[in-house]
């Protein structure tokens, strides 16, 4: 375990750390409130021992700027002068133990257990945690703003049922994780998810890979394929950017819709298959039917329900948020130490236009991460928030 203590008594310092060292743990010092609060947010230790009586930054403080920066360590707060108000206050504002002057030896001995047991205890938490969301394979949505609470609310009364969803939205908002979210909570979850990008898909490639095709049925095809709507028989299949789909792919995708069956490329034989389709889109399928350029009888099939998830522009109140999770969530895939932003910087990254949305958002903490401060700052968003530095 990695142990911090802070006090502005050298006797104090030496003392403690050869008693923790010699229960095998790892021991570094720091000699105020200024000086411990930098390297808590620089490392990530398990358990921090503050003196609250010091200069520059008093430990309650610097206890108050832990609990802010969201440092996870067990605080035992440690004085001279204290009382039982004292050291309610302590606990109140997210202290482990408050232990007072003249330090007893058991009983730093059992707090120092019970604090590094309580370490132990959300560590352990933390991996079940990330096991569980790898073995899910889907990230949150997240967001408190009107607009998201609407989508969560639509997907929980929605994904139960099997009508067909329209997703629309700028590209980089989210739309794949809506889908996602759709067939996660459906009776299908056990089943497959497969998504097909329409507008990756060359043009003469499209029905073979939608449909599949027999072995000779044009150069190239030297075995059967098996198609994305077989492939996600009894689960859902995600069209992204079906505006981008071929009119002669339209109308194959309508039958399948209409008739629950299909045939593979180059063949006459009908194979049943019982999909759920949830399509996406960032075009305006009302005018690209006026255009010519999408059936009106599709979309009428595929927007039984719509979704529309909003651009970073009209949710900027879930900044604060998405910052935050993508900070977290970065520094554990990268092995980064924990890291903060300040408010300012926050605000600042509110004002941002944000034309790429939640990708570009991620993209700018990912920079931040990397070029900035210890605790992200206002200056370091006004440098690094444009991928043309300033």
């Amino acid at each position: 375990m990695k142990i911090l203590i802070v006090d502005d008594e050298k006797s104090i310092r030496f003392a403690l750390k050869d008693i923790i060292e010699f229960e095998g743990h790892e021991v570094a010092l720091a000699a105020d409130g200024k000086e411990g609060l930098e390297m808590a947010l620089a490392n990530n230790y398990d358990v921090i021992f503050s003196d609250i009586k010091m200069p520059v930054m008093d430990g309650v403080e610097l206890l108050e700027k832990l609990v802010e920066n969201g440092v996870e360590a067990a605080v035992v707060m440690i004085s001279g002068h204290g009382s039982i108000d004292t050291a309610v206050d302590c606990i109140k504002k997210g202290a482990f133990d408050f232990i007072q002057k003249p330090l007893d030896l058991n009983r730093i001995l059992i707090t120092l257990k019970n604090a590094t047991d309580k370490t132990s205890l959300v560590k352990e938490t933390k991996i079940l945690k990330k096991k569980v969301e790898k073995v899910a394979g889907i990230p949150q949505i997240v967001g408190e703003s009107p607009a998201i609470v609407k989508i969560k609310e639509m997907i929980e009364r929605v994904a139960p049922t099997d009508a067909r969803v329209l997703v629309t939205g700028s590209n980089g908002t989210g739309k794949e994780l809506v889908a996602r979210w759709l067939h996660e909570k459906s009776n299908r979850k056990s089943m497959p998810f497969v998504e097909v990008n329409c507008a990756a898909i060359p043009g003469e490639l499209i029905e073979s890979e939608l449909f599949g095709h027999v072995k000779g049925s044009f150069t190239g095809a030297v075995k059967d394929h098996k198609g994305k709507f077989e492939q996600a028989d009894g689960g859902t299949l995600f069209l992204d950017e079906i505006g981008d789909m071929s009119l002669s792919a339209q109308a194959k995708v309508l039958r399948v819709l209409q008739e629950n069956k299909l045939s593979r490329v180059g063949s006459d034989k009908d194979i049943n298959v019982k999909v759920r389709v949830v399509a996406a889109t960032n075009k305006n399928l009302l005018e690209e039917i006026a255009k010519g350029n999408f059936r009106e009888d599709l979309y009428h099939r595929l927007s039984v329900i719509v979704i529309h998830v909003p651009s970073l522009a009209d949710r900027k109140e879930d900044i604060p948020l998405l910052v935050n999770h993508f900070i977290e969530q970065i520094c554990a895939e990268t092995g980064m130490p924990a890291r903060s932003i300040d408010a300012d910087a926050v605000a600042e990254l509110q004002k941002h236009a944000w034309t790429g949305n939640i990708r570009e958002l991620r993209n700018v903490t990912e920079r931040l991460l990397i070029l900035g401060n210890q605790t992200i700052t206002k200056e370091d968003v006004q440098m690094y928030a444009s991928p043309l530095f300033r």
